[in-house]
């Protein structure tokens, strides 16, 4: 069981690894957020192959299983994400106000 969910997961770093490099290619992301995201999944490729690797860091944050860690780190990420799509939503909201006020008095002036 453990080794279909490695292999599981090593199919799914390659395959989000090559998806980056396409949007990478597309201009959709810059170099500076494909080397982050190359470097993030590399690591996911890394820590699917050898996990016991980050059993040092579980021991010394007092985690019985390794397992813990990895889901309360996925949490910690999801959660900054997720903050960070928010912020980047309200701006955009915010400019768009903006210009659809701009645009609503240029046209109620030209009448």
């Amino acid at each position: 069981m453990v080794l279909a969910i490695q292999i599981a997961g090593i199919l799914f770093g390659l395959f989000m690894v090559y998806y980056s490099f396409l949007n990478f290619k597309r201009k959709e992301f810059t170099a500076k957020e494909f080397t982050f995201w190359l470097i993030f999944w590399i690591l996911f490729v890394v820590f699917t192959l050898i996990p016991y690797i980050l059993d040092p860091i579980a021991k010394s944050l007092n985690f019985a299983r390794t397992f813990d860690l990895l889901v309360i780190s996925g949490f910690i990420f999801l959660m900054l994400a997720i903050f960070y799509i928010y912020t980047v939503a309200r701006k955009t909201q915010k400019k768009m106000e903006t210009v659809v006020r701009t645009l609503a008095m240029k046209k109620n002036k030209g009448r």
